[in-house]
């Protein structure tokens, strides 16, 4: 008399195992945008700041020490006129002295000194024969303002003078100047050769 129950309490289980997976799923949405036109950054020199050999008694001990800014040429050339934008990334990411998304590391000394930091700025650009001006967004490209800093946390385009919207360029170029500042020689222990050691990677982002 009790075989017919069996089922029943079967067919429940399965109701409510199958009610506990739905409940546990989650849609996956894949979006993008395919360019019709590339774009590919180039930097003078190879994109290589040699300040040589500095020696230590120079450097200052309680303070900071600036190194003369160095001037690399940045271009993009597109394949036609295309909304762009640059993004750089500390490839030495937490070895700047100075806590500040402008501020990019000069790599570590001994294991776990700073030796420095660096700062990255855009002069006046031109675009495809025309002057305009640098912008910069920290929010992924909804809100812009004038700005010629290149910082780790935001992206840089280009506006005509009097505007704050990205414009489309097929060859833009402007002067990469780069500013090295050595931490103060009291926080560093220099008894041997110290690299200096900054990396950047410039990356174009379609907008």
């Amino acid at each position: 008399m009790h075989l017919p129950i069996k089922p029943l309490v079967a067919s429940l289980l399965l109701a409510g195992a199958t009610q506990a997976i739905a409940a546990s799923s989650v849609d996956l949405a894949i979006k993008g945008l395919i360019t019709p036109s590339s774009c590919t950054p180039t930097l003078s020199n190879g994109g290589a700041v040699d300040y040589g050999k500095l020696s230590a008694k120079d450097l200052n001990v309680d303070n900071s020490t600036a190194l003369p800014v160095q001037t690399l040429q940045l271009t993009v050339t597109c394949e036609a006129a295309t909304l762009i934008a640059m993004e750089s990334k500390d490839n030495r990411e937490g070895s700047s002295y100075i806590d500040g998304v402008q501020y990019y590391g000069l790599g570590l000394i001994n294991g776990s000194e700073k030796l420095g930091l660096m700062e990255m700025r855009l002069a006046p650009p031109v675009a495809d024969g025309i002057a305009v001006r640098f912008i910069a967004s920290y929010d992924g490209g909804t809100a812009w303002h004038p700005d010629r800093q290149l910082a780790r946390d935001s992206i840089t385009s280009v506006a005509d003078m009097n505007s704050i919207t990205p414009k489309p360029v097929q060859l833009l170029s402007a002067d990469l100047q780069i500013s090295p500042t050595i931490a103060p020689t009291n926080q560093l222990t220099l008894d041997n050769e110290a690299s200096i050691d900054g990396s950047v990677t410039l990356t174009v982002r379609y907008l």
